[in-house]
């Protein structure tokens, strides 16, 4: 199947506000540089940038309004997280979706989200806290309205927010990047799922954001582990 051309693409505004995997002490969502990573971060996971599509500076820079300089250093920063794949003959390619790499991601994710979710509740400033509650101010309405970008951009901003409150920055670099992976295989369950569904997948997170302002370290990393499907006594 041909690839849809980078003019067919709907053009996006939602800040994810998601961390740098490569320097999270600098990071700056109103920078533009940042903003054009994201909004192509966010056509990766959404498939509209599909696995193994080519990727073209020029056209990209084109595409999202904006210059050389900004998609090269969002390009470089795919790169790092193993989104992209740039070769010396055949150029910058989409990562292809690897199951097995998702896998290991996962148990990754098992290991390192809940203590992080701990950490948040130890660490996190009470702007921090609120921060995580206010991601779904509109999860409802897009959960009824089956608006698919904007709840990718508030899973990813919610589980971002996390990292970084955590305190511990090492960690946060390691997770972010297994996120965005896993994203690019959560909106394939998209179709499948009925508004309830969404609207429950979405108090889960309410209740990670309400647990780590309440200071429970434990009951903190317990709902975390629910997030990823994942009974606290399954870890026992």
């Amino acid at each position: 199947m041909a690839s849809p051309s980078l003019n067919s693409l709907p053009a996006r505004r939602l800040v994810l506000d998601v961390a740098n995997s490569s320097g999270l002490e600098d990071w700056a969502p109103e920078l533009q540089k940042t903003k054009v990573y994201e909004r192509i971060l966010l056509d990766l996971i959404l498939g509209e940038l599909p696995a193994g599509a080519r990727l073209d500076e020029q056209s990209l820079a084109a595409h999202y309004e904006t210059g050389l300089a900004g998609v090269r250093d969002a390009l470089g920063r795919l790169a790092l997280e193993g989104l992209i794949i740039r070769r010396a003959r055949s150029g910058t390619l989409v990562a292809p979706l690897d199951l097995v790499e998702l896998r290991q991601g996962y148990e990754a994710r098992v290991l390192i989200e809940p203590h992080c979710a701990g950490l948040a509740a130890k660490n996190a400033s009470k702007a921090e806290a609120q921060a995580l509650y206010d991601v779904f101010a509109d999860g409802d309405e897009a959960a009824r309205t089956c608006d698919l970008p904007a709840l990718v951009a508030m899973d990813l901003r919610f589980h971002a927010l996390v990292a970084r409150a955590s305190g511990n920055l090492a960690l946060a670099r390691i997770l972010i990047p297994l996120q965005h992976k896993a994203a690019r295989f959560w909106v394939f369950s998209f179709d499948t799922a009925t508004e309830q569904e969404l609207l429950d997948e979405i108090e889960e997170h309410r209740e990670v954001a309400r647990v780590i302002a309440s200071r429970d370290v434990e009951g903190s990393r317990n709902a975390m582990l629910r997030i990823l499907n994942v009974q606290p006594e399954a870890r026992s």
